[in-house]
């Protein structure tokens, strides 16, 4: 009789669970709460004033949250529990447990560490851009040099050339000078060598 009893107040219990597993709707609302809560909080452990501009931004931050939840937010169904996780870096974060119509959510520890590793990884990234565009910098640097040393180095080619082909064409006119005078000198000792004769 005992056992009896036992298994009807176990299959009672499961019963009751199942039929008040909360909806999606309701894991968002708690979620929010405890989010709404934990930008309070911060903003007073900051010592930010409470005023309408700190309103609205706690507004705007709630209102980015709650669209994130509502387009990533998955839920698992158990039926006589329900859970809600979000993947995060291709991991499975579990934020929610749902029974007897009450949601139970992650702690602000939790949320503090996910906002924290958000604003690490936006740090991260921001630095490997600035180092991307210091590396693209220097490589359009370095290749501007490079240029700039080949067009020098074309530039006093051609001057060697231009000054080689000037020796070579003043050596010719040289050797056509000397030719000339030799041929003249020649000519001239034919003469005299003539009219000594």
């Amino acid at each position: 009789m005992k056992k009896l009893l036992g298994v009807v107040i176990i299959l009672c219990i499961a019963i009751l669970m199942a039929l008040t597993v909360p909806d999606i709707e309701e894991h968002k609302k708690a979620m929010m709460k405890a989010i709404a809560e934990y930008v309070d909080e911060e903003a007073t452990n900051m010592g930010i004033p409470d005023n309408d501009i700190t309103r609205l931004g706690k507004k705007t931050v709630t209102k980015t949250i709650e669209h994130i939840l509502s387009s990533k937010l998955k839920e698992d169904n158990y039926v006589i529990f329900n859970t809600t996780h979000i993947v995060m870096e291709e991991e499975n974060k579990l934020l929610s447990l749902g029974m007897f119509g009450h949601v139970f959510t992650f702690n602000k520890d939790m949320l503090r560490e996910a906002l924290e590793k958000k604003a690490e990884e936006k740090a991260e990234a921001k630095a490997e851009k600035k180092r991307k565009k210091a590396e693209a910098k220097a490589e359009k640097k370095r290749k501007r040099e490079e240029a700039k040393a080949e067009k020098k180095r074309l530039k006093e080619e051609k001057k060697r050339k231009k000054e080689a082909e000037k020796a070579e064409k003043e050596r010719e006119k040289e050797a056509a000078k000397a030719e000339k005078e030799r041929l003249k000198a020649e000519e001239k000792a034919k003469k005299t060598a003539s009219m000594g004769n």
